[in-house]
């Protein structure tokens, strides 16, 4: 009877010290869904293993049923304009902000998220009168580092926004400090100051869109592309943008 008694309180110490494979931890908010949290909110995702932890918000879809069933990774949120995005090259490729808030989760975190499977990107927009519509692109990965962190997309599917980011495809991110553009005889972001993007230095102007323009307010027609902006949609500079991506299943992979 005694050995059975201390078996039965060494047990809960065994299981407890069992090591944590890397089949366990979550690589994206998919995985921490299934994993039994189904709230939206703020969760670590291993992408490349526990060596490499990242929290990020975790948008689940619960308070919106139209959000493609929810389970999303968010890279990116503006909603107040509480955090400057007028940063130099390092501070966009190692993140800032606040998770619960407005953030940016770094270049080189949004390259180990996406460049070994397939996801998608869904860009949420929103006026300052309430109106809100998105873009879905099929196919969304960030090149490495000595690429530029070069921006890939493919296969658009408006939800009401336009395809403003397909202007960006193909190009590397640029800062004030760091011009990777391909504008020969300027500078998008130093010139304009614009915030860090993948503007586009050719034909059809430096951009599109800049989710990462400075913040502005009501009533804010954005002549100069200096607020944060979504041409397919409205001159205006918006109320709230975010950026997220979400793994693709395998039935979506062999459709």
């Amino acid at each position: 009877m005694m050995v059975y008694w201390s078996l039965a309180l060494l047990l809960p110490l065994l299981v407890q010290s069992l090591p944590i494979t890397e089949e366990d931890l979550p690589i994206d908010c998919e995985d921490v869904f299934r994993n039994g949290s189904a709230h939206n909110g703020v969760y670590t995702i291993y992408p490349v293993g526990q060596e490499v932890p990242m929290e990020v918000f975790c948008d689940m879809g619960c308070t919106d049923n139209e959000n493609h069933q929810g389970h999303w990774t968010v890279i990116m949120r503006r909603m107040d304009g509480t955090v400057s995005f007028d940063r130099p090259y390092s501070q966009y490729i190692e993140g800032f902000g606040k998770k619960k808030g407005e953030y940016w989760l770094g270049l080189q975190n949004m390259h180990l998220l996406t460049w070994r499977t397939k996801y998608m990107l869904r860009v949420d927009v929103e006026d300052f009168e309430g109106a809100k519509v998105y873009a879905l692109y099929e196919t969304f990965y960030v090149e490495s580092e000595s690429d530029g962190y070069r921006l890939r997309l493919v296969d658009f599917d408006n939800g009401g926004a336009g395809d403003s980011l397909g202007h960006h495809n193909g190009q590397r991110f640029s800062t004030f400090d760091r011009d990777q553009d391909g504008w020969s005889w300027g500078h998008c972001n130093k010139d304009h100051r614009y915030g860090g993007f993948w503007f586009n230095g050719g034909r059809g102007g430096c951009m599109q869109a800049n989710t990462n323009g400075r913040y502005q307010w009501k009533d804010h027609r954005s002549i100069d592309g200096s607020g944060v902006i979504w041409k397919g949609w409205t001159l205006n500079s918006l109320k709230a943008i975010s950026m997220k991506v979400k793994r693709l299943s395998l039935d979506e992979l062999t459709s």
